[in-house]
């Protein structure tokens, strides 16, 4: 006897889930929460400030003093922009390298007074443009890396949204890296990777899976030291139970540094850095 068709499979069975993908796009997502976002949340009496004395101010980096519960603090962060007017005085959150020599200037000067410092990294990457090439955007990612290596304060990192490549990196070698549950931080887009590795930018969640970019993927290989939790759904859905998970973290991480001493600081930064990536064990005598 035949079997009942109500009983037989669905028609259309379900799309295979891609974790990875799906969290790269909730990192994106235009409703997400900026730099700005936590800025206003987290500090009080902020006072931003401009340029990098060289060439210019570059505005998709956002950074100045305030006050992190009564404690004086160092912040800057990478703004996107919400609308097209702001997104493009932002250049969509991708600095030139008057941004990151900016972000070394505040950052140095942080340090002066010894001042902790916070990163907030939202970034599809560097500006590749000529004009960036041209006043040298590789020397500036490169010089903020030997120079954020042994600034003698506690410097804390939060991937709030897209971490891209030395973009992201220009502003994170820190001694303590966290990301939002829905971030990610990657050695080059989804897409870019697609397009070399496959031929093809349209296989960008395969490639985003094989990247290992998300927050368990890095946390695993002691790329980040902590995940922040966010609320169901996304950051997008409720911007200040995410604030407040961030809050709560550097609350711990400041606690924890601001009791090292700066020589201690520099080489546990070294270290963290050095042992990246290194998977090197000594044979058995």
């Amino acid at each position: 006897m035949a079997d009942d068709p109500s009983e037989s499979q669905p028609e259309f069975a379900p799309r295979p889930t891609n974790p990875s993908w799906e969290r790269v796009q909730l990192a994106r997502h235009p409703k997400r929460p900026q730099a700005a976002d936590y800025i206003r949340g987290l500090i009080a009496n902020f006072q931003e400030l401009h340029g990098d004395r060289l060439f210019g101010d570059d505005k998709s980096i956002l950074g100045g003093m305030g006050l992190f519960d009564g404690r004086p603090i160092m912040i800057i962060g990478q703004q996107k922009g919400r609308d097209t007017k702001e997104k493009l005085l932002r250049n969509f959150g991708m600095p030139k390298p008057e941004g990151y020599r900016k972000a070394l200037r505040l950052m140095q000067l942080a340090a002066k007074f010894r001042r902790p410092i916070l990163t907030l990294i939202d970034t599809s990457g560097a500006y590749p443009g000529i004009d960036a090439e041209e006043r040298g955007q590789a020397e500036a990612i490169a010089y903020n890396l030997r120079e954020m290596s042994r600034l003698e304060t506690p410097i804390i990192s939060v991937v709030i949204g897209e971490g891209g490549s030395g973009g992201a990196l220009g502003i994170g070698v820190s001694n303590r890296v966290y990301m939002l549950e829905n971030a990610y931080y990657s050695v080059i887009s989804p897409e870019s990777c697609a397009a070399i590795i496959y031929r093809d930018s349209g296989k960008a969640p395969e490639a985003a899976a094989a990247l290992k970019l998300t927050a368990p993927d890095l946390l695993a290989v002691k790329i980040i030291d902590g995940i922040i939790p966010e609320p169901p759904g996304g950051a997008h859905l409720d911007a200040e139970a995410a604030i407040e998970a961030v809050r709560e973290t550097l609350r711990k991480a400041l606690d924890e540094l601001s009791a090292l001493p700066a020589t201690q600081l520099i080489e546990e930064r070294y270290q963290k850095f050095r042992e990246m990536g290194n998977f090197f064990v000594e044979a058995p005598l």
